[in-house]
């Protein structure tokens, strides 16, 4: 097994990322990003869930909350609300540096995917982050009440407390031609412990995308525990959109036509055919490296045939 393609969003799956790229030895290691979450703030071009990859494997991230930067201050923030800005999306005075270069390479006609590669190498990070598309692709939340809500403020300025009627993309472009040219190359492919619907699903309704992760030996690891989800609102969109409980097997009801191999916690297997029962609480960087060291192994079993 020579090329490993994780798809992934969120702080559940970058922490997975985080442990596999300590993990991979031999093998080519590529990670496609959900840029659902993508929006303008400010002015400035904010990409949370590369941001959220890029600066854990950039070793930026604080090892607890997984997003940000550890020990970054708020005074830009603090004097942009004195002067009436909005204050709800807590942009950090190192986290600034990356928006405003982003924006700054975006509006001289670089690629999202461009810039991406420029400022991962310039923090030390080589292995390719690859956003799902270089067009916009943003996620509205419509709620039971009949709003239709940006993403980014229904998870954070609302704090997600409007139930979910239904998740789409205002518009999907295309995915980029290296998501196409890694996923045709793939081996394997890791669906990381993301959101189904917010994280995972935005990058698979890309044209091409879930068919070419059809064809391919996948492993995915479950983002619900015992009932709960690892991190965020998963447990509430499975009741609003679904009808159901969380569990690990509703959520692989999912991606049924896609995972040969389920990951899910102790007792979570019951009921779940072709699952393996492990520890898949990976907060610490130990845990996430001894997690995906069992990934892997399956991986290459099943890439092996």
């Amino acid at each position: 097994m020579r090329n490993v393609v994780v798809l992934t969003g969120g702080v559940g799956g970058t922490r997975l990322v985080d442990g596999l790229a300590s993990s991979c030895d031999d093998e080519q290691l590529t990670v496609i990003v959900n840029t659902g979450d993508d929006f303008d703030h400010l002015g400035l071009r904010v990409c949370p869930d590369l941001d959220t990859v890029m600066y854990t494997l950039a070793g930026f991230a604080p090892e607890e909350r997984g997003w940000g930067i550890a020990g970054d201050t708020f005074v830009t923030l603090g004097a942009l609300a004195r002067l009436g800005a909005p204050d709800w999306f807590q942009v950090g005075d190192r986290d600034l540096a990356t928006h405003v270069w982003r924006t700054h390479r975006l509006a001289s006609g670089t690629t999202l995917t461009d810039a991406t590669r420029e400022m991962t190498r310039r923090l030390g990070v080589t292995l390719p982050i690859l956003p799902m598309s270089d067009a916009p692709a943003p996620t509205v939340i419509e709620t039971t009440e009949g709003q239709r809500i940006p993403f980014q403020n229904w998870l954070v300025e609302q704090r997600a407390v409007p139930d979910v009627r239904r998740v789409h993309s205002e518009r999907t472009g295309p995915a980029s031609p290296l998501v196409l040219d890694a996923l045709a190359d793939a081996d394997l492919v890791v669906i990381g412990p993301s959101n189904p619907f917010v994280s995972i699903e935005p990058i698979l309704a890309l044209p091409n995308v879930r068919a070419l992760v059809a064809e391919k030996p996948c492993v995915a690891v479950s983002p619900i525990v015992a009932g709960r989800a690892v991190k965020g609102p998963l447990v509430a969109m499975m009741r609003t959109l679904r009808g159901v409980d969380a569990s690990a097997a509703e959520v692989a009801r999912l991606y049924a036509d896609l995972v040969d191999i389920w990951f899910v916690h102790h007792g979570d297997g019951a009921t779940l055919s072709g699952s393996i029962e492990t520890d898949i609480l990976i907060e610490r960087r130990r845990e996430r490296a001894r997690l995906a060291a069992e990934v892997l192994h399956t991986g290459r079993r099943l890439a092996a045939g």
